[in-house]
């Protein structure tokens, strides 16, 4: 063993001393990403969510119609519900207090199949536990219909047995508790993030209000929550930007035995791109599972029988299932007894019965409206006869595109700087605007694991366009090439060339847009580049400072130059940086592309619904509500031209 191998000599004996049991909650305080997800925002939002969802159950249940969520001051968070209540009784299996049982031992719940419950959210009973042993303190206030019971704990531990504090006859459950700030990054809560959330809950529960009150300024913000439209008010609001193709949300739905489906679904004139929400007891699905299937089997089977019919198509012919999705927003809400999800996380459905559940009631219910509303009808259809049309000319340019880069000795773009390594995961690569740029990050780079692939031409808004067009376009195709792994719904992960896919441009107002029309085109035609993290922005300096011929340091925003000034004074020099071109290529590789000393930001897909609202937003054909989004995010912009 050389001088500089790491020394994994183990250094004590291994008996009985070494095995630890973990007790109660401390598994949560020690592994709290095993249940929550991070330590990050995303987790400390998680607490909240598995407090209301126990709300959401009691009102699933039918006994539960408002719930109040409350922002106070210190990071305090606090949940009330006109629920039944938790129980306080004595537990037949413990001897103590219901409350305590719920709050201090992993999966213990009313949901396992004891009658409290008809169909949950909660799948493992961990929720309220692992909020409350991730929490400094939490108080359970509960009304009995009869007394007010509390009970308070410290970082699991109770404080003290459940003692009464008054009288009432009104029942639910109010939760109050302080993150802990020796397991969270941040303990600060997002009002937009929880309104996104809660919002969600509204829609999927027609006829529940939420409230969402932010208590910590000095300005009281309150959000009311109350949709009786239920999942139809849901696409009316993420189609707000686009433009109907029909008036009415197409609403289905059915039930067998314990298990029933409501679908709603409208098509837009002006969008070239589908947005599937699913939920299964009010969780969502984002990696999709049966119920997706079902609806996406269901609707390709009635397009394609109407079409075949009425002699829209040939009786060989036959319309894709991405042809059908095109233009489409749906939101796919079922509720079932015995949910299986793929672990805690819950993002996938895998009860096979739903997948035929939701395939009989959207082939019989949707196959009755194309029937009862043929304008409507036929309006879908000849979306969809445009959609295939499209795809057919997009499968010609492709295989023209394949055929010219085949004449072209190489299947990778003429303009490409490739890296010598082959292995993806060590190899990223520069998209770059412009020769000059690009040939200060083909000099500065590292050729082993880095690739440049200068852009130049007309970037073409694929929010305005269908995949053919993508071919057709000299900015594009190269991107496409060089990755390697297809687009649109021929994309192949495995394929991909890169596991860094970096969008680096100037820093100014045409590199914004530069950065959103490339944005906008993974998003559109290879999401699971975003999906899984491949996706970065590359961050490069505005400012060099020096001092005479001594030099400071680079800054990368206004922030950093103040600082700066408050040490070296403000007789500094201090050079402008307009664009990559002007940097040298030393300059380049050490603030931009140096591993070492960079600074990027990752690409993440945390929310697809406000996504697709945002690109629809930013890229579509209204100008209205892009002047509406930039006065209202114009207080935010700090600096205008970055």
């Amino acid at each position: 063993m050389d001088e500089n191998s790491l020394d994994l000599k183990v250094t004590q004996s291994y008996d009985e001393s070494q095995i630890q049991v973990l007790e109660g909650l401390e598994a949560v305080r020690k592994r709290p990403g095993m249940y929550i997800g991070s330590t990050s925002a995303s987790g400390l939002h998680h607490l909240v969510y598995e407090i209301v969802d126990n709300a959401i159950d009691e009102s699933l249940a039918g006994v539960c119609t408002h719930i109040e969520v409350s922002l106070l001051p210190d990071d305090v968070v606090e949940v009330c519900d006109n629920g039944r209540g938790i129980p306080t009784e004595v537990h037949h299996q413990t001897g103590t207090s219901t409350i305590e049982v719920v709050y201090t031992m992993l999966h213990a719940g009313g949901k396992f199949g004891g009658g409290g419950y008809k169909v949950s959210g909660g799948l493992h009973g961990v929720g309220a536990s692992v909020v409350n042993a991730l929490s400094e303190w939490l108080e359970v206030i509960v009304y009995t219909g009869k007394e007010i019971k509390r009970m308070r704990f410290e970082r699991g531990d109770k404080c003290g047995d459940l003692e009464t504090i008054g009288i009432t006859d009104q029942t639910g459950t109010t939760v109050r508790f302080k993150p802990d700030p020796e397991i969270f990054d941040e303990t600060v809560f997002d009002f937009s993030t929880l309104e996104t959330r809660l919002r969600e809950q509204a829609f999927l529960n027609g006829g529940l209000n939420i409230t969402l009150t932010d208590k910590r300024g000095e300005k009281v913000i309150e959000r009311v929550m109350k949709y009786d439209g239920g999942i139809c008010s849901f696409v009316e609001r993420l189609n707000r930007t686009k433009t109907p193709l029909h008036t009415d949300v197409i609403y289905l739905s059915g039930e067998k035995a314990d298990s029933c489906v409501e679908v709603a679904m409208q098509y837009a004139e002006d969008s070239y791109a589908d947005l599937i929400l699913s939920f299964a007891n009010n969780i969502k699905t984002t990696e999709g599972g049966m119920h997706e299937v079902g609806f996406r089997t269901a609707l390709s089977r009635v397009i394609n029988n109407y079409a075949k019919k009425y002699k829209i198509i040939k009786p060989e012919e036959r319309f894709t299932t991405e042809d059908a999705l095109e233009g489409l927003c749906a939101v796919i809400s079922v509720k079932l007894m015995e949910a299986q999800f793929e672990g805690q996380t819950k993002t996938k459905l895998g009860n096979a019965e739903m997948r035929t559940l939701v395939t009989n009631v959207v082939s019989e219910k949707l196959g009755y409206y194309m029937e009862e509303n043929p304008q409507v009808a036929r309006a879908i259809l000849d979306k969809i006869l445009t959609a295939s049309r499209a795809r057919e000319a997009a499968r010609k340019a492709r295989e023209a595109t394949r055929r010219k880069s085949a004449l072209d000795g190489a299947s990778l773009p003429g303009k490409l700087w490739d890296c010598r390594d082959r292995d993806p995961a060590n190899c990223e690569i520069f998209i770059v605007e412009g020769d000059s740029a690009g040939g200060s990050a083909k000099g500065g780079r590292d050729s082993s694991t880095q690739a440049i692939l200068p852009l130049w031409g007309k970037m073409l808004n694929v929010e305005k366009a269908r995949l053919d067009k993508v071919y057709g376009n000299e900015k594009l195709v190269p991107v496409v090439l060089a990755l390697g792994a297809g687009v649109g719904s021929e994309f192949d992960e495995e394929k991909l060339r890169y596991h860094k896919v970096i969008i680096m441009a100037d820093a100014d107002v045409d590199g914004s847009h530069i950065r959103c029309l490339l944005m906008t085109f993974f998003f559109r035609f290879m999401r699971p580049l975003i999906e899984h993290g491949y996706l970065y922005l590359a961050q490069p300096p505005l400012y060099k400072v020096s001092k005479g011929k001594k030099f400071i340091s680079y800054c990368y925003n206004d922030g950093e130059l103040d600082e700066i000034r408050s040490v070296h004074g403000e007789e500094l020099d201090i050079q402008r940086y307009k664009g990559l071109g002007e940097m040298n290529p030393e300059q380049l590789w050490e603030t931009t592309m140096n591993p070492e000393t960079r600074v990027m930001l990752r690409v993440t897909l945390e929310d697809a619904a406000a996504a697709d609202e945002t690109f629809t937003i930013l890229m579509g054909e209204k100008v209205e509500p892009r002047r509406e989004f930039i006065e209202e995010n114009a207080k935010y912009v700090k600096n205008l031209d970055i």
